[in-house]
């Protein structure tokens, strides 16, 4: 094969091993389901180049939300940790998103709106917005946001503190 050409193969083996990373995720979340003796489905999927598995509760309870803690910090936690699982087993970096109870879909929706809110107010006054500090998840969301609306968008500061800027066309 000629240099700069990919093939389906390598697109294949891509996706197995995003689908391996997310077997990986799942077996070490079940191990935590059962040691902490809460009830939850796993769901997993490959979206954006990256393994996504989510944890889900057919009976509506709020025993997961434990998992998910104030603001998803225990949920950031236990994504960090199943990261570490993956990268154990495979000796490469993961960049797996973990969800619970829908916790982060729904902060996906909010920071989305957020950030198109953020685009029209700087359209409307032509002055740069800038938002509260965010963790790398939200601010990647919101700078999803502000590019589908059609403006460009930073970051500043240095963690935790780091904020998004959202700036005129």
């Amino acid at each position: 094969m000629t240099e700069g050409t990919t093939s389906a193969a390598e697109g294949g083996d891509t996706l197995t091993r995003l689908e391996q990373e997310g077997e990986i995720a799942a077996d070490y979340l079940e191990g935590l389901l059962d040691i902490a003796d809460l009830d939850g489905d796993i769901d997993m999927d490959v979206e954006a180049d990256r393994a996504s598995v989510s944890i889900i509760s057919d009976s509506g309870s709020r025993d997961l939300q434990k998992l998910v803690g104030r603001d998803g910090e225990v949920l950031e936690a236990l994504q960090e940790l199943t990261r570490l699982a993956v990268h154990r087993e495979t000796g490469d970096r993961s960049r797996l998103m973990l969800d619970i109870a829908g916790f982060r879909a729904q902060k996906r929706s909010e920071l989305a709106q957020l950030g198109a809110k953020a685009a029209d107010e700087v359209k409307s006054s032509g002055q740069p917005v800038k938002l509260d500090p965010m963790t790398p998840f939200e601010r990647k969301v919101v700078h999803d946001a502000v590019a589908a609306a059609g403006l460009r968008s930073e970051s500043e500061g240095e963690e935790p503190q780091r904020f998004v800027v959202v700036l005129p066309a």
